[in-house]
């Protein structure tokens, strides 16, 4: 099957089946037939690129976009001096926009795609009908916001700490978690802004797990090379957050990774 053939299966529901690019988004994989069935024909496909702004403060949330596969997006906070700052950063195992809301209300922060790849989207009111329409599409966003504001939540202890270190470990390993690639597409000045601090400081960091071992950086890309050691430098937040994921929404968080790989050391607090 083509992908212009996927595509109208999907668009449609005429399928029996998971259709494949459902399958990449894992709330979406985490419905009832039944209930996915009523998602499935607002779906639309789109590749998300790096960078692109999906929604900015003030702008009306028409959209809920679900991340698949190795798509990464992120909710940046814009401050005063022109920083943006990273709250919240969303693989497969979420959705960004309209969870919680009802209707076309006013975005807070910046949604943008931190890792391109493809993106499924549908307009609110279709998510809003069918939760309206169906309890358990209601009950699974709702445990999808508990779990989106428990990420907020971990983040604002984060910053305020946990060493530039520890926050920058950490991030590295979530975008890994999330994309199954050790390789991400990041500038040291991307990373730096992303946890609202200078080059300067985030340079020294990424010296220290350099020489550790732990990661390699190239021209536009930072690599993982070894996650236990990378991992010594990093903070307990995103297990914590995937154990409240574990609890609340059981197989939706991806997995931690390691086997491959050498295996994490114990996290510092």
């Amino acid at each position: 099957m083509n992908e212009a053939e996927a595509h109208a299966m999907l668009v449609t529901g005429r399928t029996n089946t998971l259709p494949a690019h459902v399958e990449g988004n894992n709330l979406l994989r985490a419905l009832r037939h039944e209930d996915l069935a009523r998602i499935t024909p607002h779906l639309e496909i789109r590749e998300g690129r790096r960078d692109e702004i999906l929604y900015e403060p003030g702008d009306d949330v028409a959209w809920v976009y679900f991340p698949c596969g190795a798509s990464l997006a992120s909710f940046l906070v814009p401050l005063a001096d022109g920083r943006a700052v990273e709250t919240v950063l969303i693989g497969r195992e979420g959705a960004v926009g309209g969870i919680v809301s009802r209707g076309r209300l006013p975005a807070y922060a910046r949604a943008i795609v931190q890792h391109p790849g493809r993106f499924l989207r549908m307009p609110v009111p279709a998510l809003d009908a069918a939760k309206r329409d169906s309890p358990g599409v209601a009950d699974l966003f709702a445990r999808y916001a508990d779990c989106l504001i428990a990420q907020v939540f971990q983040s604002v202890a984060c910053n305020a700490a946990h060493t530039l270190e520890q926050r920058a470990a950490k991030w590295l390993l979530a975008a890994e978690e999330r994309t199954g690639a050790a390789s991400i597409p990041m500038t040291q000045e991307q990373l730096a802004a992303m946890l609202g601090v200078g080059r300067s400081y985030l340079s020294r960091v990424i010296r220290v797990l350099r020489e550790r071992g732990a990661i390699r950086v190239s021209r536009g890309r930072i690599e993982i090379v070894d996650r236990g050691r990378l991992a010594t430098g990093a903070c307990r937040c995103n297990a914590l957050v995937r154990g409240h994921f574990q609890e609340v929404l059981a197989g939706v968080y991806p997995e931690e990774l390691g086997q491959a790989r050498p295996r994490p050391a114990e996290a510092v607090a």
